[in-house]
């Protein structure tokens, strides 16, 4: 398989012009007419999961952050990018990354976490153009109504949270149907969620003065960057199963949270 033929089956679900202009999504490393045989699935690309890559025999790496998002002046092993680089270059594993084109469009980051929480009826929070499907977050409605703490319990144990962090609940019996989520860092789309009349809002990433922006009748609710954004390796693995079914995919074990909680 040629890394290009398989950035086409990513790029057909996720194309690289819904990305930001800030993001480097695409091939980071290695040549579009390389030859792959297997494929390591991961949120971020660390030295623990180019370990992972070269004891299972994989020579690319698909994550959804990309390693470069900064000109690199120079490889000297200075920092961890810099040695992930230099070590996926001189062993010959190509890197790929999936981010905010993964994060925009239909089906994708926000739309797979409110799937995993029930929603229904979804629809796209911060539209790219007005009338777009395309676009950041999502905002659905629940099958019925659940008491806050009851739902924050539930949404910490699907996606693994070690704490939530949340605002002022409105009112002792305030209940939650309609839910805005936005993966990653959503601190821009809370006047988004406000007008969408979400009655809690799930993101990652939240200031200090975030929290009191709920004005009353809507939860602010940071679950972490992390665990908001693990669902990426089971969007990548749906995609390349389904499109490519006879190349080896693989879920990395050790694509984890940098952050640790004291409980």
């Amino acid at each position: 398989m040629k890394i290009k033929d398989l950035a086409a089956a990513i790029e057909s679900f996720a194309p690289l012009s819904l990305q930001e202009s800030y993001d480097n999504s695409g091939l980071v490393v290695g040549h579009p007419e390389d030859e792959v045989h297997s494929a390591l699935l991961a949120v971020d690309v660390t030295e623990e999961v180019l370990d992972e890559a070269e004891r299972e025999g994989c020579d690319i790496i698909i994550t959804h952050h990309p390693i470069i998002f900064h000109p690199l002046k120079r490889l000297n092993s200075s920092n961890y990018v810099e040695r992930c680089v230099e070590r996926a270059i001189r062993r010959g594993i190509a890197l790929y990354a999936c981010h905010t084109n993964l994060d925009s469009t239909v089906g994708g980051m926000s739309w797979q976490v409110g799937s995993m929480m029930g929603l229904n009826d979804m629809s796209v929070l911060q539209p790219s153009a007005p009338g777009a499907e395309t676009g950041f977050g999502v905002v659905g409605t629940l099958p019925r109504p659940e008491s806050a703490m009851a739902l924050m319990s539930r949404i910490k144990a699907i996606f693994d949270v070690g704490a939530i962090r949340y605002s002022d609940i409105p009112a002792d019996d305030f209940m939650v149907q309609r839910v805005a989520i936005c993966t990653g860092a959503g601190g821009s789309l809370i006047d988004d969620a406000l007008r969408a009349d979400a009655d809690l809002y799930v993101t990652a990433d939240l200031r200090y003065n975030d929290f009191m922006r709920g004005d009353s009748r809507m939860i602010l609710a940071d679950i972490g960057h992390f665990e908001s954004e693990f669902c990426a390796i089971r969007i990548l693995f749906d995609i390349l199963s389904k499109k490519i079914n006879t190349f080896a995919v693989r879920k990395s074990v050790n694509s984890r949270n940098p952050i640790h909680y004291l409980v």
